[in-house]
């Protein structure tokens, strides 16, 4: 499908105002240039770009960019600049994260007009996320018709889940004429952490069961068996679940009618209290894990409360995930905070000594870019942080797909 000798990926991620992007050869996975375009349609609007090879230094815009085409143009005129242009023969394919495949997308998947219309007929289970990521395929195809484009989603590792996992207990009529099931979400986290891992213990993915554990603003777990999810945290949305940073997760499904009908809010006002309201900027006005442990060092009960009942959730969830795998091989925290934050691995794995679990003090308080145990060599579990590369991930499986000869 794409030329043997072209060897780069453009990996594009668009959001509702925002492209993220990096530009990455196969050949060896260097990254050659990354970079963000925000606040897309406003008058701030701000490129920043930095180019990876040859000492490039960093370069920003700070001008307004309408609509995404012309974001796409201007990463396209910043690329050429640095001799890495969409137009390069080099070029081998662009790789767009998609967040929502539904069932029909279980794989990377070469967009054509027939999957970008599919795409487009999933927005009512994604309205936040799949219209831009519609928006961006669109004008990267226009931008270069001949390329092969692919979509990554988000969903598709999720969707090796057993229906026993992925049905909610209601009407099945119902449930299917809405396409109402658990989907999950960070998919090419979960599958690339996973895979990380099992490579961490020196064995191949199909050996090894995982619960990975992806902290960041927005939080989800997942249990991998054999490198294949069995069951993960988030469900239609990425709403249910682990406390995240401004998300309930797990809440009873009666808060809503009690909040319309007592409350009188509208069902617009409920979605934005716990979507952008809730979770630990709802607990304690704060979802920056680094200054929620500054406010607990100087004794702020809002704070402490707010982190216990994130331990709790995370607690839960690695335990139910335990039931669920029965026998478990890894527990690897990644993402902002299970990287960076060594006090919330230690909380969370507190107390598991039971089932094998524990963390090394000092393994834990080392801070790397580098995959990497922190548990004692006693534990009969492994507990790993891996920085998750999800940029890596897409462009991986988008150029396995074009060059179906390549092993990755």
């Amino acid at each position: 499908m794409s030329n043997a000798t072209a060897t780069r990926v453009l990996v594009l991620n668009s959001g509702s105002s925002s492209v993220k992007y990096q530009l990455l050869d196969m050949h060896d996975g260097a990254r050659l240039a990354v970079g963000l375009v925000e606040r897309i349609g406003e008058e701030t609007s701000r490129l920043v770009h930095t180019p990876l090879t040859d000492g490039g230094e960093q370069r920003e815009r700070t001008a307004p960019i309408g609509d995404h085409e012309a974001a796409l143009k201007a990463v396209a005129e910043e690329l050429a600049a640095d001799g890495l242009g969409l137009d390069s023969p080099e070029l081998a394919a662009i790789g767009h994260r998609v967040v929502h495949g539904g069932l029909r997308f279980s794989a990377p998947t070469v967009i054509t007009d027939e999957v970008l219309a599919e795409i487009e007929r999933l927005i009512p289970v994604a309205p936040l996320h799949n219209p831009a990521n519609v928006t961006g395929i669109r004008t990267a195809r226009a931008l270069r018709p001949d390329l092969p484009q692919v979509a990554v989603f988000d969903t598709a590792f999720h969707t090796t889940m057993p229906e026993h996992a992925a049905r909610y207990a209601i009407d099945v009529e119902t449930a299917d004429a809405h396409r109402i099931r658990r989907y999950g979400f960070h998919g090419t986290s979960h599958a690339y952490v996973s895979r990380r891992t099992a490579g961490l213990l020196g064995k191949d993915p199909s050996e090894v069961n995982v619960i990975v554990l992806h902290l960041g603003n927005g939080a989800s777990a997942s249990a991998v068996a054999g490198g294949r999810c069995v069951d993960t945290s988030m469900g239609l949305t990425p709403l249910e679940g682990l406390v995240m940073g401004t998300r309930s997760g797990d809440i009873d499904p009666a808060v809503v009618f009690h909040l319309k009908r007592v409350a009188g809010m509208s069902t617009d006002e409920i979605d934005v209290l716990l979507n952008k309201k809730s979770g630990l900027v709802g607990l304690c006005g704060d979802n920056d894990m680094r200054e929620i442990r500054r406010r607990i060092d100087e004794g702020d009960e809002r704070a402490r409360l707010a982190f216990d009942i994130y331990i709790h959730r995370l607690k839960k969830y690695i335990g139910a995930y335990y039931a669920v795998l029965g026998r478990v091989d890894a527990v690897a925290f990644t993402a902002g905070v299970g990287e960076n934050a060594a006090p919330v691995r230690e909380a969370a794995i507190a107390g598991l000594e039971e089932l094998g679990l524990a963390v090394d003090a000092g393994l834990n308080a080392v801070r790397s870019g580098e995959p990497r145990l922190i548990s004692p060599a006693y534990a009969r579990v492994a507990v790993a942080v891996v920085p998750t590369d999800e940029e890596l991930e897409i462009a991986q499986q988008t150029y396995s797909l074009v060059n179906p000869s390549v092993d990755d």
